[in-house]
């Protein structure tokens, strides 16, 4: 906006960037994402690569190729958050060390982003910012010449060398009798479950980031608490305290089924409300078997919170106290019949919706991310209409509802990245980017074209640890293609440099979004990032520099 006020660009070039194609790509590839991991599609790989009877670096080395591999096609930061709660259980279950793990689950997932196009949207930008200048955009897998030899060298590293410079902190320490905030829910143990004969330590029910196992209901009996050498058997009911959505998703990692009655057996999503039990409620004293809540108030009670009281008992077979706050799943409309009826309820209101993920497509949403990959990479049609229709059809399918579509499509990132583009055109408009690229030559003169190409590698890297990969690619490639046409290099050579350089964030847990998240999860400090970083830049300078230079020089 600054921008266009100051009549540096004029209205059609700030807003140049909302008509990238890169922007409606980025949004489109979000959609397919989240239909994979709406459906578990790649669950399947959760028991492939965390086998207990495997050792630290065969877990590394297949959690770093797996990653890789889902990071090339799929947007990387829900992988990673997939991810992070199998690693820290299979650490809890193993005696091994988390915080050896998580670094290179991150640098992985980076890696995998430069191994195609659509593997991050930094990619995306600098391809079509190629194709706002009359340049040819960038193949699907134009960058693997670099990705791949690149993130098979950062794991063969890790499975070596690299593993040993991360610290290797003990076992999360648990409080048996720790205080968890949120509601309280009830699992059942099927028939035939694995879980079945383990210890809680075990099945991974220690030690849990934001769910507590308080006690088991077995033939009627309460037991608790729950050490880690309690053995699980079928048919238990297991009372967890914490939050919903991270309790749903680990009954799903778990195959545990839901000990509540199901309200509508043929719906993905329900509405969530919670209400407030008043003193002069009928309920009070009773259990919800004996007032038979789902059939008088056609809703379904899945969690109990009480304050200060930690309740016993299976959820059916708990007597209601004034005072409860209950979690009800119910249709739309619950909350206007019942905000009325202030004799049993202080206060209703809509917490949102309750999303019943499910492996039931699963196979659909594989065929379509790979018919989108088929259809760009035998150029039957550009990626942008490839991922369009792919999004549509995800729709269609049902792999993701139409109401989580908002929720899917990150609108901020997007912004971001259209508004970057405008940032972009004002580099060239006034000149800087011209005068930049002639001070790098200028600098580099006499090191030859290889010194140019090292150059724009560094300088992109070192913006991107201290701002954003997307800001550092906008800013970078307009100075790396006025450098390229000075000394005649091939635009596409200063456009892979930009777009690895951009995204290979290493050194710090700021530069790239995954990094941060790991750093909790790992007890990670900054020095760790620049230990185990360093070399990985090292690698990835390494072979672009080599790449570039053989395939464009």
């Amino acid at each position: 906006m600054f921008l266009m006020v100051t009549g540096v660009l004029s209205p059609n070039e700030a807003f140049v960037g909302f008509a990238n194609q890169a922007v409606f790509t980025v949004g489109a590839l979000f959609i397919v994402a989240a239909g994979i991991q709406k459906t578990r599609a790649l669950s399947f790989l959760e028991k492939a690569v965390f086998d207990d009877k495997a050792s630290l670096r065969t877990v590394l080395f297949r959690m770093m190729a797996s990653t890789s591999a889902m990071s090339a096609f799929l947007n990387n930061t829900p992988i990673v958050a997939m991810l992070i709660p199998q690693i820290q259980e299979w650490a809890d279950r193993t005696g091994h060390s988390a915080s050896r793990l998580l670094i290179p689950l991150s640098y992985a997932a980076i890696v995998g982003g430069v191994v195609t196009l659509i593997g991050t949207s930094t990619n995306l930008i600098v391809s079509g910012m190629l194709t706002d200048r009359n340049y040819e955009p960038l193949g699907l897998f134009e960058l693997s010449w670099i990705g791949l030899p690149a993130a098979i060298i950062v794991l063969i590293y890790f499975y070596l060398i690299g593993y040993k410079t991360l610290p290797g902190s003990k076992k999360r320490e648990t409080n048996e009798n720790q205080k968890v905030n949120g509601y309280q829910f009830d699992f059942e143990i099927p028939k035939g479950s694995n879980l079945s004969g383990l210890t809680v330590e075990e099945a991974g029910l220690r030690a849990l980031d934001q769910a507590f196992l308080i006690h088991v209901v077995r033939q009627n009996h309460t037991i608790g608490p729950i050490g880690p050498g309690f053995l699980l058997e079928e048919n238990d009911i297991l009372t967890f305290i914490g939050e919903l959505k991270y309790i749903d998703e680990l009954a799903i990692r778990k195959n545990l089924i839901r000990s509540a009655p199901i309200l509508d057996v043929a719906a993905n999503e329900l509405p969530l409300f919670e209400a407030v039990i008043a003193p002069t409620s009928f309920l009070v004293g009773k259990t919800f078997k004996e007032i038979e809540f789902r059939e008088r108030f056609h809703g379904v009670v899945v969690g109990i919170q009480r304050r200060d009281e930690q309740i016993k008992g299976a959820l059916g077979n708990i007597p209601v106290k004034a005072g409860d706050l209950l979690l009800i799943e119910a249709k739309s409309g619950f909350e206007e019949i019942y905000n009325n009826d202030k004799d049993n309820f202080y206060l209703v209101t809509r917490k949102g919706v309750r999303d019943f993920q499910t492996n039931e497509k699963a196979s659909i949403a594989l065929a379509i991310m790979l018919v989108m990959i088929g259809a760009a990479t035998l150029g039957l049609m550009p990626i942008v209409t490839a991922a369009l229709v792919a999004a549509i059809v995800m729709v269609l399918t049902g792999c993701i509802k139409k109401g989580q579509i908002l929720g899917a499509v990150n609108i901020p990132i997007l912004l971001v990245i259209a508004a970057a583009i405008g940032v972009g055109q004002a580099i060239e408009t006034t000149g800087i980017a011209q005068i930049s690229a002639s001070f790098i030559i200028g600098q580099t003169a006499g090191w030859g074209i290889v010194a140019v190409i090292i150059s724009l590698y560094l300088i992109t890297n070192l913006f991107t640890e201290v701002i954003t990969n997307n800001a550092a690619a906008v800013l970078m490639v307009p100075i790396a293609l006025a450098a390229a046409f000075e000394i005649g290099l091939d635009s596409h050579a200063a456009a892979v440099t930009v777009a690895v350089a951009a995204s290979a964030s290493f050194l710090t847990p700021i530069g790239y979004q995954t990094n941060l998240m790991v750093m909790g999860a790992g007890g990670y400090k900054f020095t760790d990032y620049l230990k185990a970083g360093l070399p990985v830049t090292l690698i990835m300078l390494t072979v672009t520099v080599l790449v570039v230079m053989w395939k464009f020089v």
